[in-house]
């Protein structure tokens, strides 16, 4: 049989190109965004990089000077202006110092203002590919039931979204392969947090890995105090400044226990404790949502790491689902 190659229309393939092409563009620049986290260590030596340079900059201002705030306003509101700035001109816009504004590069991961200039620029390049409505939608006293729908579903998208660019697909691999040595799974968590603890306890059971979990302080006080090297603890902190939740991981420290947080990404004590960090968003909790965006982000992160481990170690889950479904748990 002869197979004749078609073409597509002069008019149809030209149409198409600029469609490849942007495409092409938006992996380029995304790449080469993404590099600068890849080298540069976040929040200090242990494992835990994150991606968006515009992303760390709005989740560590809580943890900035007033210069250092006001120049990462300037940034945040002129992301495209702003990079076309010198750090001289920068300063002078912002009424700070060079000095500050290289300080502020470095306290979010980078080396300094022209590692940091080279990833927003390359970032800006992606999301001006993208189509995706990234603006916030504030609940209002007069929005109706339709509009209740639509405002919360697109603000738990937009977490899920920023809690993507805050993984690191390396130090996911690591910490995969922590539980898949560990003997047993210890997981801490106290408030709101602790929910998110549970839920990973569940999933974890379902596969006959050994997991524990205490719901009250002093019982996971003394989890952490009987722990050894042999197992892997994960810590669920949203503020990371929780203090029962950092004695519970200076106890593990002490024990030589693998540490794995899950955190939102600014400096913390949680994060410096952490041997591994799974960053979350901040989520800019109010009055009408709680801490809906930043539990979202939590249990996203925890099905990430579930299905990572199921997906590197099938010997875990081919024998348990049938008992699991049994038990009215699948």
């Amino acid at each position: 049989m002869n197979v004749q190659a078609t073409r597509d229309p002069p008019d149809m393939a030209a149409a198409r190109r600029p469609g490849r092409r942007a495409r092409r563009q938006g992996r380029f620049f995304q790449r080469q965004a993404d590099a600068p986290a890849r080298r540069a260590g976040a929040f200090g030596e242990e494992r835990g990089t994150m991606k968006s340079a515009l992303l760390r900059l709005k989740e560590s201002q809580g943890s900035m000077s007033a210069t250092e705030r006001a120049v990462s306003d300037y940034l945040l509101s002129h992301q495209g202006e702003a990079m076309e700035l010198s750090i001289h001109q920068l300063a002078e816009r912002t009424f700070a110092s060079p000095s500050t504004i290289i300080r502020m590069c470095q306290r979010i991961g980078f080396a300094g203002y022209k590692e940091f200039r080279q990833a927003v620029t390359c970032e800006v390049a992606v999301r001006r590919f993208s189509h995706a409505d990234q603006s916030p939608r504030e609940i209002s006293p007069s929005d109706t039931m339709e509009d209740i729908v639509e405002k919360v579903t697109h603000k738990n998208i937009l977490s899920l979204e920023d809690s993507k660019n805050l993984l690191d697909a390396e130090t996911l691999n690591a910490c995969v392969e922590l539980l898949q040595n560990a003997r047993t799974v210890l997981l801490f968590g106290l408030g709101a947090s602790l929910y998110a603890a549970r839920d990973a306890y569940l999933k974890f059971l379902r596969l006959n890995k050994p997991c524990v979990i205490n719901d009250d302080w002093p019982s996971q006080l003394l989890q952490a105090k009987n722990s050894s090297p042999q197992d892997v603890a994960i810590v669920v902190s949203f503020s990371g400044e929780t203090a029962e939740v950092i004695q519970s991981m200076r106890a593990l420290r002490e024990n030589g226990t693998p540490i794995i947080a899950i955190t939102r990404c600014v400096p913390s004590p949680v994060a410096e404790l952490a041997h591994y960090r799974l960053y979350t968003t901040d989520g800019a909790a109010t009055l009408h949502d709680g801490t809906m965006s930043s539990r979202i982000s939590q249990l996203n992160v925890f099905d990430v790491l579930y299905t990572a481990f199921v997906t590197a170690g099938l010997r875990y889950h081919v024998e348990p689902f049938p008992s699991a479904r049994e038990a009215g748990t699948a």
